[in-house]
């Protein structure tokens, strides 16, 4: 069987959502805060060959790890979220906005010399026109690294699964990664990152990576030359696939596709092709955050790997559907299999 033929009802999915809620997800990475900037474009600008945006409304979301968290709270997953932010006002924001999504921000260090990172994205008629970042990058020094670490150690046996969420800011360093992996190994808890290739790191060991193609053949350093519209029937993918199972050795390999769906990977078993099931794509920004956060909740619940990767290609169908870094519903993921019989 190549192309996924999985029955999930909309019944098995809610019990896998109900048994979510009594599991403890902590989220651990690079915090943000997304701004949107609505305007209508009418006319290009004298002074240079760019669109005038007319300024409508602004709105303001939780980014990068925060927004895996707000994934799984939306799921009503009880979520702890920790990470690092400046004295200013972004941070303030976030803080308020996580309020408003169940979300604690007991685990957020305030850093003196670091920023909050802020993603500013101006949208005109449901596209993107720029997106303007001000942020840190470097590395967190050790006193902050090891808060964290320490975090993370004293509720890791409440814990079902962890995941890190690497935007390459500087919150997940290696030694960062280590203690997660140990930590994790040692209590049989769920390890989950969403790789970043321009951030590199040993990721050998880990029980799930989520990256998207682009990434995947980055992460395995193989050109990606040409494509096919079907997943398993492209000899580049294929052999990207196989080279990050044989030198990382995750236990699950997720490589996000786009239009073309997920590639479900795992050693001694064929790839698994689940078709995308969007049915308008409005904004991708978030996707993959919802991807990582409902395959990592429908693991912990007990789903099979099959089960959690068509839950997250169901979650991320909705998501892309809506505008900005947008969540999924318990109702309308459950809906999303009734639809479909």
């Amino acid at each position: 069987m190549h192309v996924a033929q999985i029955k999930l009802t909309g019944r098995r999915v809610r019990q896998i959502l109900l048994t979510a809620r009594k599991c403890r997800i902590s989220v651990v990475g690079d915090v943000m805060l997304d701004q949107f900037i609505w305007g209508d474009v009418n006319r290009i600008s004298p002074e240079a060959p760019v669109p005038i945006v007319e300024f409508v409304r602004e709105s303001f979301m939780p980014g990068g790890a925060a927004n895996v968290a707000r994934n799984l709270t939306a799921l009503e997953v009880l979520t702890e979220l920790s990470g690092v932010i400046g004295k200013d006002l972004p941070a303030q924001q976030l803080k308020e906005l996580l309020k408003v999504h169940h979300i604690s921000s007991q685990g957020l260090i305030s850093a003196e010399r670091r920023r909050t990172s802020l993603k500013t994205r101006i949208v005109a008629h449901k596209q993107q026109v720029v997106r303007i970042d001000r942020e840190t990058r470097e590395g967190l020094n050790t006193a902050l690294e090891a808060r964290i670490i320490r975090r993370l150690e004293t509720g890791i046996a409440q814990t079902s699964a962890v995941i890190l969420g690497d935007y390459g800011k500087g919150v997940v360093t290696q030694s960062l990664l280590d203690s997660a992996k140990r930590l994790c190994r040692q209590h049989g808890v769920w390890l989950s990152v969403d790789p970043k290739p321009f951030h590199p790191l040993d990721l050998r060991g880990l029980s799930l990576i989520t990256p998207n193609r682009k990434e995947a053949f980055a992460l395995a350093n193989v050109a990606d030359e040409t494509r096919n519209p079907n997943p398993l029937a492209d000899p580049n993918l294929m052999r990207v696939s196989e080279k990050l199972l044989s030198e990382l050795r995750p236990a699950l390999l997720l490589i996000t596709l786009g239009e073309l769906g997920m590639l479900l990977c795992q050693r001694g078993y064929r790839p698994f092709h689940i078709p995308t099931v969007a049915q308008e794509v409005y904004d991708v920004s978030g996707a993959g955050d919802t991807v990582i956060a409902t395959f990592t909740l429908a693991i912990a619940a007990g789903a099979s790997p099959l089960e959690a990767a068509v839950i997250s290609n169901h979650a991320a169908g909705i998501v892309v559907g809506k505008i900005g870094t947008a969540v999924v519903t318990p109702s309308e993921l459950i809906a999303s299999f009734d639809k479909r019989g």
